[in-house]
């Protein structure tokens, strides 16, 4: 580590930029930012960029994909690796010393610090499928990755936030917790929206999707999980 010694007779230039990146944070200790004009000391990452830039993500990747379920796949590979990194950037954060080794509780990690790490905000919703216990859903209300992409006609089935999934993913897998994670647009029901708090992002409509990531674990997984109860 090279260190930046500053005396008050001399300022050279190489000193100051170190004394600028000592009080700057660093661009990963920022969450994306969910409204317009917010934080002007740069705390957030401008939304307006990041929507540009997932925007040609997703148009790369449709320029080489055969199918909707390619496309998708292609978005979830690109956030898989992202979501390695999260979940090291996010332990740092922390400061963890250990890691989570109950089903659930890797759960409420995402749901929760992940999402709030991403996105400045926890997830709306975490439950379990009544059919099959080794379902689950998170539910976004303002999915923040297909907030301003516009799906064609004839890629009616694809789900914008597939990119969301691999990064929940990522996360997942790279704790120990392998799972298949898939992104669905389900309709907002007639006042579902309203009970949970309105939207957020001053200047938008409401939306009229909600994203539900179905993360669906393997049966080692739920066995290890069981084993722990014991």
């Amino acid at each position: 580590v090279e260190l930046c010694p500053i005396s008050p007779l001399s300022f050279s230039p190489k000193q100051a930029i170190c004394a600028m990146s000592r009080s700057s944070s660093s661009i990963l200790d920022r969450p994306l930012g969910r409204s317009a004009g917010r934080s002007p000391d740069g705390s957030v990452v401008s939304l307006s960029a990041f929507a540009y830039v997932y925007s040609e993500l997703v148009q790369y990747h449709q320029g080489r994909a055969a199918s909707i379920s390619e496309l998708e796949r292609r978005l979830e590979s690109a956030g898989y690796g992202v979501g390695l990194k999260v979940l090291e950037m996010t332990a740092y954060r922390a400061k963890e010393t250990k890691r989570e080794t109950r089903l659930m509780s890797i759960l409420h990690f995402v749901s929760a610090s992940v999402w709030k790490a991403l996105f400045g905000k926890a997830a709306d919703s975490l439950e379990r499928s009544i059919d099959h216990t080794d379902e689950f859903m998170i539910i976004d209300y303002e999915p923040l990755a297909s907030t301003f992409v516009s799906v064609p006609p004839d890629l009616g089935q694809l789900s914008a936030d597939a990119y969301v999934s691999g990064i929940i993913a990522g996360v997942l897998d790279g704790a120990g917790f392998s799972a298949r994670v898939t992104a669905h647009s389900v309709t907002v029901e007639e006042g579902e929206y309203t009970k949970q708090g309105g939207n957020s992002m001053p200047g938008l409509p409401p939306r009229k999707d909600k994203a539900v990531f179905l993360v669906k674990f393997s049966p080692e997984v739920l066995s290890r999980d069981a084993a722990l109860e014991r």
